[in-house]
């Protein structure tokens, strides 16, 4: 997440200061992810000192202090907009590296370990759910946040099962042999860079 350039967004309405930014990044993020005044104001330095923001012209310092989006932020705010992020490589996620690690190692059930996530995963589905239920009609940001959230546990879960279907056909005999762990092939790595 880039909160450099949720700030440059929230600025871009007009000028606010520290707290305030604060505040307005967490409703407009469903209050999911909470941000310390600490990384506010650092990051605001940051801009200040690539030219993407200004301070205001007043001697006030500290939480009151007003901060304002400058031409070469709103270049670089509308910039980040309409860049995709880079997913040609895949993600490190820890259920994934789990699962990968847990193929290998002795006295492991693999089977064990993706029913234990997959328990977890279904879990976790139900609580946003019931969240989703109770108070999203009444927070768009939330709801949109709480839709994104349930698509990624979706996908985790369907992974799981595309996983512990390819290990039992594997270890009847139905696939091929599982290859050994090492690097993937160049042209697989990045998905991004087929010809």
């Amino acid at each position: 997440m880039s909160v450099r350039h949720a700030l440059l967004a929230l600025l871009s309405e007009g000028p606010k200061y520290g707290l305030q930014l604060r505040q307005e990044f967490e409703a407009r993020t469903g209050d999911v992810w909470p941000l310390n005044v600490g990384q506010v104001y650092t990051t605001l330095q940051r801009l200040e000192r690539d030219g993407l923001v200004e301070a205001d012209d007043t001697t006030e310092e500290g939480p009151q202090k007003g901060f304002h989006i400058t031409e070469d932020g709103a270049a670089e705010l509308a910039q980040w907009l309409r860049t995709p992020p880079d997913f040609s490589s895949p993600p490190r996620d820890e259920l994934v590296i789990k699962v990968l690690v847990a193929l290998g190692l002795p006295g492991v059930d693999i089977h064990d370990v993706v029913q234990v996530h997959r328990r977890y995963l279904v879990e976790l589905m139900q609580q946003w759910t019931r969240l989703k239920e109770d108070e999203s009609r009444f927070d768009l940001n939330f709801a949109l946040v709480v839709d994104a959230e349930l698509f990624r546990l979706d996908s985790l879960l369907r992974w799981l099962d595309t996983a512990e279907g390819r290990l039992k056909r594997a270890a009847a005999g139905v696939d091929a042999p599982l290859p050994q762990a090492g690097p993937l092939p160049k042209a697989r790595r990045k998905v991004g860079n087929r010809s």
